[in-house]
């Protein structure tokens, strides 16, 4: 099931600021717990985080990036953007669903990959320094020539003094802005080789720039070229239009199957973000029959009614019976339906058949089991949950389902413990520390999860350099 979080957040605006009609600022900012940390309004799903994931693999190993230091966060925003920070790919769902196919949204990875494997994020922060210290210098010269100019009565020096100190600021600024342009660049031509090294044309990069490109000419806005910190669509466009073209997978088209399911993830964003005029309108644009009734039975899920929607689900089952994740959209349906006990089954199956090893949906098989009641099958979520965040350890929520599970089974100090964990990947230190400290007193010292809670207990949010 798609989940959606919509925290309000200064971050969250300037990193979407920083890269607006761009592919990949690599955005400075500290490095928090998580992205619910950082107040980013994430969107976690299965189906959705296994697919991008897929397109990312072979694009990370010609990169020479290691897929498993990288954690892809979907970002609940519906702009085509995508930027990194630290070791995170952040991907809005708007570039997801507006991309037509799996390759243009490979392209967006692959720019993204450029950043990381140069390491544009490090030397961004010299940079920003090395703009700072000359803004500084220029401002001291000018304070002086002013000054210089106040004490000998030279209204012209004092005047020169002014200018200068507001002059260096502006030097500093243009300096940067044009070796972020230099970084961009850089991570396009970084993309178009990690394309080529995996057999994949780079004609979806290009058709992602040509769409900056008429947004921006729609805009009727006046940019100034050098006051941006990306090259202009127009640039960017002449630069890889030669590559790509020389390129021998320039008209090598996505797997069927790969569409398919991009597709399916496209409809899925549309029916929880924009509701069912907007499946309506996607699915018209569609042409895999499969992917129509997917689109048809989450929103029969969302907004119609339960029966028909599990038949729909079923019959989504017959036709791909080893697709883990039509069983997981029938165990939504049944536990809106509230039936539980079946719920948990088709989670179970969706569970043994995830290629991806999910941690979200052992969750969901846990939340069904909680629903079920019985002290057998709350000994079973309280596994299952501790499986999928074994897989997943900044889930927050999931940690409240847990502190549930062991308050119903009388664990009172474990379920403090989980309700610490919860706050704390949440982001929210101080009450993850008192819900710790309640915890820790009922453990024994030094063993697991004393230590763990003195950490929490510990624990102080890195500030920003």
């Amino acid at each position: 099931m798609l989940s959606l979080s919509r925290p309000a957040s200064t971050i969250a605006r300037a990193a979407r600021a920083a890269a607006t009609l761009s592919l990949g600022a690599a955005v400075a900012f500290a490095g928090t717990v998580s992205a619910y940390a950082q107040g980013v309004p994430v969107v976690r799903d299965a189906e959705i985080e296994a697919l991008v994931r897929d397109y990312a693999r072979p694009i990370f190993k010609a990169a020479g990036l290691s897929s498993s230091n990288i954690q892809i966060v979907l970002v609940n925003d519906k702009t085509f953007n995508a930027f990194v920070a630290g070791r995170r790919l952040f991907i809005n769902t708007g570039a997801l669903m507006q991309s037509e196919t799996p390759n243009e949204i490979i392209g967006v990875i692959a720019h993204e990959a450029g950043h990381l494997a140069g390491g544009h994020q490090e030397k961004l922060r010299e940079q920003l320094e090395r703009a700072k210290t000359m803004a500084i210098v220029a401002s001291l010269l000018g304070v002086g020539a002013i000054a210089a100019g106040a004490a000998t009565n030279n209204k012209g020096l004092a005047g020169a003094g002014m200018g200068i100190a507001t002059g260096g600021g502006e030097v500093a600024q243009r300096s940067l802005l044009s070796y972020q342009r230099g970084e961009e660049i850089t991570a396009d031509r970084s993309a178009i080789t990690y394309l080529n090294a995996t057999g994949q044309s780079g004609m979806g990069m290009l058709k992602t720039f040509e769409r900056f490109q008429s947004a921006l000419s729609l805009s009727g806005a006046q940019v100034d070229p050098y006051r941006i910190s990306h090259p202009m669509p127009q640039e960017r466009i002449a630069n890889l239009e030669e590559l790509v073209k020389a390129s021998p997978y320039r008209d090598k088209v996505d797997p069927p199957a790969l569409q398919q399911r991009h597709d399916m993830m496209r409809v899925k964003i549309a029916a929880y973000t924009d509701g069912q005029s907007a499946v309506s309108r996607l699915m018209r644009k569609i042409t895999d029959p499969l992917a129509v009734k997917y689109g048809d039975a989450q929103v029969t899920y969302l907004y119609g009614n339960l029966s028909s929607a599990l038949g729909k689900a079923d019959a989504l089952i017959k036709a791909q019976p080893k697709n883990p994740y039509f069983q997981e959209l029938r165990g939504d349906i049944l536990m809106k339906a509230n039936k539980p006990k079946d719920a948990a089954t088709a989670y179970a199956k969706a569970v043994s058949l995830d290629p991806a090893k999910s941690g979200l949906l052992p969750v969901s098989y846990g939340q069904a089991l909680m629903a079920v009641g019985t002290p057998d099958s709350l000994k079973k979520a309280v596994a299952q949950i501790e499986i999928g965040l074994e897989r997943d350890r900044e889930n927050g929520p999931a940690y409240r389902y847990l502190a549930q599970a062991y308050g119903e089974q009388g664990e009172v100090a474990k379920a403090e413990l989980a309700t610490a964990e919860g706050y704390f990947y949440s982001g929210a230190y101080r009450d993850a520390k008192i819900f710790a400290m309640r915890a820790q007193q009922n453990f024994k010292r030094g063993e697991p999860a004393w230590l763990r809670a003195q950490d929490i207990i510990n624990y102080g949010p890195a500030k920003a350099k």
